[in-house]
């Protein structure tokens, strides 16, 4: 969407009192109708809807339900409340626009006391439903009408949605900025206000590994593969490709890990410090370093083989991370959870009361095989879950989205939250100036997906960086977001660069001019 065509849009949209002042009560010299809706995916129902309500005065007001009250389907409203509103402000049939903070029109029906409030036949068809009743009640206290479309014209929103979902990541984007008054060159300013920042990453190291094969027999006399292998490749992986992720970025790492006393303890200690990262790593002689092998024929994953203990550390290694995290002079202090040893609920409040007073406190705990309760860090100022360890945290597999997102936030009671969605996104909240919460989503600008591994570990990493530099959730969420989108675009888990995240933040500006 060109920027410039928003703007003519944009004084449509006004608050409830905004139109009343201009409006007047009634008696007034021209007549006022009023829609509610969540006008999601704008269809022809809804045109018909508006033309018939416009017929009927001379002043349409267009009220849409705000992103936090949509609750009937998960990953609802699918466009955003400020999109949402843009659109229908687009029409030329509508006067104004408000977007509802309360989760029903009753309210604002009392403040603006339209003359009209038109409602959609379906409301009618089967007997006046509850809430029309007490809308209806509402009109009545001031001599309110209330007008029914008529039903020849019948349209889902979802429906719609379900059959052939529109892309709308850029038009989201940027109506999202225009919102928070943030612009691409502030998100390429972010990319260098992160250099240099001291992180301290703490957390569980995982060797991945990929073992090349070849299909050469099996399932004759018994159900198993034969292959031949071809290559074995490496990777350094769990809390340790978060640290390479934040030095890449350009941000001063210490990681602290626990290895074992085997090969692996020396490939990652040379992999990392040869990226510039200080190591601190104690050896447990009781355990391996976790390595995870997948094992690979023809571009499939047959199985992977985990080479893993997943006890928890010994008290004195615990005293001794301690005394690392309280000595360290960081910016940002990283947990980097995956539930190999290092944190559970012993030893986490001793960990978590060790970071210094004024480090910005990040916390992940990225669980796939295991259980992790992101709840057990409570108080951060930046986690990052992704939807099963959300439900999983609140033992919640039923609500929707946003209401399981607020009840999350509201528990950990952290100040930014960002709930990873796959490929749907991620949906960022903080506290807002009033009760309500606040958030926005940010799609996934993943053009083609290679190997979606580690794009947490990405987006974790830069949207760290970006928060503390920044102060801007939404400058952390777009470029944790587009960091994860060039993980996911590659094979293997390898550190993202910033002139990687450009190229993309380039490429997105490109398409919004052209949209």
């Amino acid at each position: 969407m060109d920027l410039r065509r928003k703007a003519t849009y944009q004084h449509k949209i006004k608050t409830i009192e905004e139109i009343r002042a201009i409006v007047g009560l009634p008696p007034r010299e021209k007549k006022v109708v009023m829609c509610h809706g969540v006008f999601d995916i704008v269809h022809p129902g809804h045109l018909r809807h508006l033309i018939f309500a416009k017929e009927h005065a001379d002043v349409l007001v267009a009220s849409i339900t705000a992103d936090e009250h949509i609750k009937k389907a998960n990953f609802r409203p699918y466009v955003p409340e400020q999109l949402r509103a843009v659109n229908l402000a687009a029409f030329e049939m509508v006067d104004y626009v408000v977007i509802d903070r309360e989760p029903t029109p009753l309210k604002n029906l009392s403040v603006l006391q339209p003359d009209y409030f038109a409602k959609g036949y379906e409301y009618v068809q089967d007997g006046v439903h509850p809430r029309t009743r007490q809308e209806m009640a509402v009109l009545e206290r001031y001599g309110g009408e209330i007008l029914f479309t008529p039903g020849d014209v019948v349209y889902s929103s979802s429906a719609l949605i379900e059959m052939s979902p529109p892309n709308l990541a850029v038009d989201t984007l940027i109506t999202t900025m225009a919102a928070d008054g943030v612009s691409f060159e502030d998100l390429r300013r972010a990319l260098d206000q992160v250099q240099g920042l001291r992180v301290h990453v703490v957390g569980d190291t995982i060797v991945d590994t990929l073992t090349n094969t070849t299909l050469i027999g099996g399932l004759t006399k018994t159900p198993t593969f034969s292959v031949q292998v071809q290559s074995k490749t490496d990777f350094v992986g769990g809390a340790a490709i978060v640290a390479k992720h934040l030095r890449a970025a350009g941000a001063e790492v210490i990681f602290s890990t626990v290895l074992g006393n085997d090969s692996y303890k020396a490939f990652v200690v040379e992999d990392l410090t040869a990226e510039g990262i200080e190591v601190r790593h104690q050896v447990d002689k009781t355990r391996p370093t976790t390595n995870k092998n997948a094992i690979v024929a023809g571009g499939y994953r047959l199985i992977k083989i985990d080479t893993v203990d997943n006890r928890s550390v010994s008290p004195k290694t615990v005293a001794r991370l301690v005394e690392d995290i309280r000595g360290s002079a960081a910016d940002i202090v990283v947990f980097s959870d995956f539930r190999h040893g290092i944190f559970n609920r012993e030893t986490v409040p001793s960990l978590r009361a060790a970071i210094p007073d004024g480090a910005f406190k990040v916390a992940d705990s990225q669980v796939a095989s295991r259980w992790g309760n992101i709840l057990e860090f409570k108080g951060f100022d930046l986690i990052a879950p992704n939807e099963r360890e959300a439900r999983f945290a609140l033992g919640d597999q039923d609500s929707v989205i946003r209401p399981l997102a607020s009840r999350l936030y509201d528990a950990a009671r952290c100040k930014t939250m960002i709930l990873k969605l796959g490929e749907r996104g991620i949906l960022t909240q903080r506290a807002s100036m009033g009760e309500d919460h606040y958030f926005h989503v940010v799609s996934s600008f993943v053009e083609r997906l290679v190997d979606a591994v580690g794009a947490g570990d990405a987006l974790l990493a830069y949207a760290a960086l970006a928060r503390k530099a920044t102060g801007s959730d939404l400058i952390a969420s777009v470029l944790g977001s587009l960091a994860a989108a060039v993980e996911c675009e590659r094979d293997g888990n390898v550190p993202v660069q910033p002139e990687d995240v450009r190229q993309k933040l380039d490429d997105i500006e490109r398409a919004a001019k052209l949209a």
